[in-house]
């Protein structure tokens, strides 16, 4: 988020369930003097998905490694439409030996790179049938 907002991003939203954590964001956002454009949520990311939506133009999903999370939000991101904007893309970072393919019905990998010990996953809407051909 404040990689987002430091590079012109408008506003940015944080959910962190951890303390700990959610200290730190707010501890960094106050150092630069970002806060006024980030909402830090202390909520599980999976209970917060169920809230009423609201579009994103971005969604980065960063969980810890080797616990399935990212697949597991990827999944429940995909199932709740609301979430992202038109022309919206989620990215989804892991460690490349984390990777499986997963189906998905709302979003299609388009892009995947790795740097090193970090994989990057880029989602989008899929296309309706009629637009693909």
């Amino acid at each position: 988020a404040i990689e987002a907002l430091s590079r012109g991003g408008a506003e940015a939203v944080v959910v962190e369930r951890g303390g700990p954590a959610v200290r730190t964001i707010h501890a960094n956002l106050a150092h630069t003097r970002l806060k006024d454009r980030a909402r830090v949520s202390r909520a599980d990311v999976f209970k917060y998905l169920l809230r009423t939506p609201e579009p994103f133009d971005y969604v980065f999903i960063a969980p810890p490694q080797y616990q399935g999370l990212w697949s597991r939000a990827l999944r429940a991101l995909d199932g709740r439409t609301g979430w992202l904007a038109v022309g919206a893309e989620v990215i989804a970072q892991l460690h490349p030996r984390e990777y499986a393919p997963i189906e998905l019905e709302h979003l299609v990998l388009f892009d995947q790179r790795s740097y090193g010990g970090v994989m990057l996953c880029f989602y989008e809407e899929r296309l309706p049938e009629t637009e693909q051909t």
